[in-house]
């Protein structure tokens, strides 16, 4: 965030206006999306095919998960990129707001997957199909190698971006569902009991649901514009309310401009005036230290009676 300034708007009593922060990029995981999307696509044609060959509902159920991760990494990556553009004169916040769109389409992919997986699965309860268990086990071995190092190629900004996040819970399930299928194998290879296929297939569907649930939860509340995860609207109402010389703040709100930056408004009352721009640089760098706010836009007001909005 950078320093803030101010334009008088030539209101009664005397007045002005406040802006801070400036855009923070996101850390570039460019090479991060290209090596997963690659590895992962390779994966899903060898997994898909020795699934279909060796009969195993798992496997393929496995493939299906593992190409709708291919294309949520692609959307997730072109999201990124658009968040990067300047702004325009019709999108003055640039496109930033594009990986919250990203997000929620990825949420909804995985929906769709989901319930084709299951109607799959359902089929083969009614119908066993025999499976080769030693073909199975190996795929599904290489699946964990491919899905544990792509998951560590986005640990380290999973804390910050519900893309990337979304990005390493995906390949880190993945990884997990791979060791249930190697699992099923075994138990296959040993019992001969062909149950223990679409039962791993079910598994596989409710560890993707899981996944899928805290994802289109978080992408929904961005798109509907809620207050960010980790940020208090009560604290903030409160910081800045308690500032010398301010009676009263209306007009407050918080929103995500992107999966990385949170914007906010507000109107303080200051009936002894406006106390200059050294006021405002230290609103914005309290709010972007403390409360995660990027980007604030402050209006200042003399008046009293627009402590109910003017």
């Amino acid at each position: 965030m950078g320093a803030g300034h101010s334009h008088d708007h030539g209101k009664s009593g005397g007045g002005g206006h406040g802006h801070a922060g400036h855009s923070h990029a996101p850390t570039d995981f460019g090479m991060a999306f290209a090596i997963g999307i690659v590895l992962n696509t390779v994966f899903v044609v060898v997994e898909a095919t020795y699934g279909w060959l060796s009969g195993s509902m798992a496997l393929i159920a496995d493939a299906g998960h593992n190409l709708s991760d291919v294309l949520s990494l692609l959307l997730a990556w072109g999201a990124s990129v658009l968040a990067k553009r300047a702004p325009t004169e019709r999108f003055t916040y640039g496109f930033k707001n594009s990986t919250i769109l990203a997000a929620l389409a990825n949420a909804m992919l995985l929906l769709v997957a989901i319930g084709m997986i299951l109607l799959e699965t359902i089929e083969r309860f009614s119908d066993p199909q025999p499976i080769e268990a030693g073909t199975v086990m190996l795929v599904a071995g290489i699946g964990i190698v491919i899905n544990t190092a792509t998951a560590l190629l986005f640990l380290r900004g999973r804390k910050h971006d519900i893309n990337i996040r979304g990005a390493f819970l995906h390949m880190a399930a993945d990884a997990l569902v791979s060791v249930g299928v190697v699992i099923a194998g075994a138990l296959i290879l040993y019992t001969g009991a062909l149950w223990i296929d679409p039962v791993t297939s079910l598994v596989i569907v409710a560890v993707i649901a899981w996944g899928t649930w805290g994802l289109l939860k978080d992408s929904v509340k961005m798109s509907l514009l809620a207050v960010p995860d980790g940020v208090s609207e009560a604290d903030v109402r409160a910081y800045l309310t308690g500032l010398d010389g301010v009676d009263a703040v209306h007009d407050l709100h918080i929103w995500p401009m992107s999966t990385t930056e949170t914007a906010l408004t507000a109107h303080l009352v200051m009936p002894r005036g406006h106390p200059g721009d050294a006021f405002l640089r230290e609103i914005a760098v309290e709010l972007e230290h403390h409360h995660a706010i990027g980007h604030a836009t402050v209006q200042i007001e003399q008046d009293r009676e627009c402590a109910g909005g003017c």
